[in-house]
């Protein structure tokens, strides 16, 4: 005599919803998205790049060379050119590190759009990438115009002086500051987990 099915429900069974095929158009909404975000943090490193290149534009419209414009007791507005790096780096290096560090910046640019289309739902991670891109094209703009780069900013006390510095190195400096906390924020969050 044949057996009859069995009615049990205490087999497991898949649910409903991994039956489901997902839309077709999944891969391409998922790509939208991710534009669409990449977007905005574009948006927002081409404002810092903006808002850079007219404030150098307005310095060096304003002062002439090595001027300075006492503002603080501790600041002051000056304009001064950099053909180096951060703190003047091969600043003597008779004009070959302006390729070489508008070369470094455009690389830096292109790892950073990469870095932002692949994970452009990561907030805080982007906002720094899109300050250091900021401010990465912001000096390299003035590398690539220029030959060097437009410092305006001199903080000091007394007869110590921060070397000079502008509003890219600024977004550079706040970016890589979100990137530590970014990374210091996700190691808490494996750990717990």
């Amino acid at each position: 005599m044949p057996k009859a099915p069995s009615t049990r429900r205490d087999v497991a069974q898949p649910a409903a919803s991994a039956l489901v095929a997902p839309p077709a158009d999944a891969p391409a909404r998922s790509v939208r998205s991710r534009l669409r975000s990449l977007a905005g943090w574009l948006l927002l490193a081409a404002a810092l790049v903006l808002l850079d290149q007219a404030t150098k534009a307005w310095v060096s419209g304003s002062l002439v060379y090595a001027q300075r414009i006492h503002v603080l007791p501790v600041f002051d507005l000056t304009l001064l050119f950099n053909t180096g790096a951060a703190f003047s780096f091969l600043a003597d290096g008779g004009g070959s590190q302006r390729w070489l560090f508008t070369g470094i910046a455009l690389i830096a640019a292109v790892l950073i759009l990469r870095w932002l289309y692949t994970h452009a739902g990561q907030r805080l991670l982007c906002a720094a990438l899109a300050g250091i891109l900021g401010g990465a094209l912001g000096n390299a703009l003035d590398r690539l115009m220029h030959g060097h780069v437009v410092d305006f900013l001199l903080f000091y006390w007394r007869d110590w002086y921060f070397p000079a510095f502008n509003l890219a190195d600024i977004a550079i400096t706040c970016g890589a500051g979100l990137l530590i906390l970014d990374e210091i924020l996700r190691s808490r969050r494996a750990h717990r987990s």
